[in-house]
């Protein structure tokens, strides 16, 4: 593959940016390698919280005092930012939630509160994360609906034919990944929705593991709804987005019930609150809110392509590279992928190689990283997952491929 060029991406300059990649764990430099996980902060992240609990402490959109306005007015910065980040139409349309989960379980609860039925059908993926299999399962035995899944190939693609056939005039809603968690597989997902919106069936796109590698444009995806974590793209935990068009919010009811959601309650009826806050009962995690704005101009100021390009010539060098480990098995060969190698050793466990890359400093992913039906799928009871992201280097995956050569002579 042709790879894009690189213009201004200073990785050195990058990397002194993230305080915690100068660290050693056991005696040796730290390699992280498990960002699909969650990702590092960048100072200017970090600084963004101190300063937020040194200056700044206050409840949202309650008080008229000072504290409570600058800090309303940051929280609302971000939303803002973030409109402009996937390119939504309104800033109404930016729900601020807890992260992912919450955001696909506020859909599956408040979707099919309205509009499932017994009898009717949700489609979602064969390569899904738990986040996104769990609450349409929950729903669909609620409901008395029927879970259909679209099936993969060996090498971890979607088949698109098959999925066209799952319609029905039963069919609700779809929800699928934009990046698999586990594969690394990036899926066609603009044609996709289009798919689906011939059948006039919405959809949810969970692009946790896109947000922070490829650009997003919700307008030009033209996707129903769609969910992501701050903690995956350089800011804070605990904190998400729930994007979804504004005649899609206003059509389902509120997720939960409480302060700032409503607009007027007393003993006899409660009305609602307009988009977003109808969706954001509660104080919500403030210091989460306000800061995630800091990763999300850290990112713009390097450039959503630039990191792009970066991770994709990364990404073919580690392949390359990891090639050359014996006994190596790849899980997942898509010819579109994105930040994940997956892959198992010849005769070790994924954890006791995991072990032995930690030892030498080497934090990698093992396990089935909360999709079993994935590994079902492979019959394998997990994989070793190296997730990449743009501050990591090829010196690191030399690392990485040394301490598998290491980890195999010692375990085979």
């Amino acid at each position: 593959m042709e790879q894009k060029q690189l213009k201004d991406f200073d990785i050195n300059k990058v990397r002194a940016d993230f305080p915690i990649l100068k660290r050693e764990v056991n005696g040796k430099p730290l390699v992280y390698l498990d960002n699909g996980a969650t990702t590092q902060k960048s100072q200017s992240v970090i600084d963004a919280i101190t300063h937020y609990y040194s200056d700044m402490n206050s409840n949202v959109h309650r008080g008229v005092h000072y504290l409570s306005q600058i800090s309303t007015d940051a929280f609302e910065v971000t939303r803002r930012s973030i409109q402009a980040f996937i390119n939504a139409k309104h800033e109404h349309e930016i729900i601020i939630t807890t992260g992912t989960t919450h955001s696909i379980n506020i859909i599956a609860t408040c979707f099919g509160k309205v509009n499932i039925a017994a009898g009717d059908e949700i489609i979602i993926s064969a390569m899904e994360h738990h986040s996104n299999i769990v609450p349409w399962q929950m729903l669909c035995e609620d409901k008395g609906a029927l879970l259909k899944v679209i099936p993969m190939n060996d090498a971890g693609e979607l088949d698109i034919k098959a999925y066209k056939k799952l319609f029905s005039e039963k069919t609700k809603i779809a929800s699928f990944t934009y990046v698999s968690n586990s594969l690394g597989t990036i899926n066609p997902v603009k044609e996709m929705i289009a798919i689906a919106h011939e059948h006039h069936v919405p959809v949810l796109l969970d692009a946790a593991q896109a947000i922070q590698h490829v650009k997003i444009d919700v307008q030009d995806l033209d996707v129903d709804f769609l969910a992501f974590s701050g903690h995956k793209m350089y800011g804070p935990t605990g904190i998400g987005v729930l994007y979804g068009k504004e005649d899609a919010l206003n059509a389902i009811p509120p997720y939960q019930g409480g302060g700032d959601m409503i607009k007027e309650v007393t003993f006899e009826k409660t009305t609602y609150n307009e988009l977003p806050f109808k969706f954001e009962a509660g104080t919500p995690n403030i210091e989460a809110g306000i800061c995630l704005n800091a990763a999300i101009e850290y990112i713009n100021a390097i450039g959503i392509d630039e990191i792009a390009a970066y991770e994709e010539e990364l990404l073919s060098y580690a392949q390359e590279q990891l090639e050359t480990v014996p006994g190596i098995r790849f899980i997942g060969t898509a010819a579109h992928k994105s930040s994940v190698i997956s892959f198992l050793i010849d005769g070790t466990h994924p954890y006791d190689v995991g072990v032995i890359l930690d030892k030498l400093g080497i934090a990698v992913r093992t396990g089935h990283h909360c999709a079993q039906p994935v590994m079902d799928r492979f019959e394998i009871p997990g994989t070793i997952r190296a997730s990449f992201a743009f501050y990591n280097t090829k010196e690191e995956v030399d690392a990485l491929v040394a301490g598998l050569k290491r980890a195999a002579n010692m375990l085979v």
